[in-house]
């Protein structure tokens, strides 16, 4: 639908005045490429946290996860993933689990770069529970330019780690809740890719940590 709008646009664009036009263009390629949903290999490990969406790993914090999803006031280890309107923007499943709580929140749109957009800003938020009995939590974060969370899952479904289950429209951010004895496995700065990208390690079942370095 963008891009229909983006190309109407540009062609009026341009019985206007050329430069408009060529200005229209730029806007329609960009499009193309914001919408863009290329497919990817995720890692397989149960174990693994796999990066929900492209961006930088903004921050490495302790938080307790969103209050809609009664997950309690306890802290746990947050991924904090910042996009920008140059990322692509469908989110993907960190693990494999049953969505157990599906929980929208509307809210301000201040910069997604900023902490307080975690509390602020609207949201949608999953919680996650593996076969193993942990559950994480996703939260998908609004940000300065965004005004849409779209959502392709809900409660009692079942996910694969790296499968698509939602976009935000332009820049925002996705914010992962972990058991603080979860071991992180990214920096902050580091580039991630959604569906490929081992984000953490959870210290359940009978997988080696080990052997992630085969």
């Amino acid at each position: 639908m963008f891009i229909a709008i983006f190309a109407l646009i540009t062609i009026v664009f341009f019985n206007v005045a050329q430069w408009l036009g060529w200005a229209g263009l730029f806007l329609v390629g960009w499009c193309i490429y914001f919408f863009r949903d290329p497919d990817r290999v995720t890692p397989d490990n149960s174990n693994l946290v796999i990066s929900p969406a492209d961006g930088i790993i903004q921050m490495l914090t302790e938080a307790a996860p969103p209050s809609e999803l009664d997950m309690g006031g306890n802290p746990m280890k947050r991924i904090s993933i910042f996009m920008s309107v140059f990322d692509c923007h469908v989110n993907r499943s960190p693990i494999n689990g049953t969505v157990t709580k599906d929980a929208y929140r509307p809210g301000k749109f201040v910069n997604a770069t900023l902490d307080k957009a975690s509390e602020s800003n609207e949201r949608r938020s999953l919680t996650i529970r593996t076969a193993a009995g942990t559950e994480i939590a996703v939260v998908q974060i609004a940000g300065l330019i965004a005004r849409r969370i779209i959502s392709w899952t809900g409660e009692g479904r079942n996910l694969d780690a790296g499968e698509r289950y939602g976009m935000i429209r332009f820049g925002s951010r996705l914010d992962v809740y972990l058991p603080l004895k979860s071991q992180v496995l990214v920096l902050t700065g580091q580039r991630s890719i959604a569906g490929e990208t081992p984000i953490a390690f959870l210290e359940e079942g009978n997988e080696d940590k080990k052997a992630l370095d085969r």
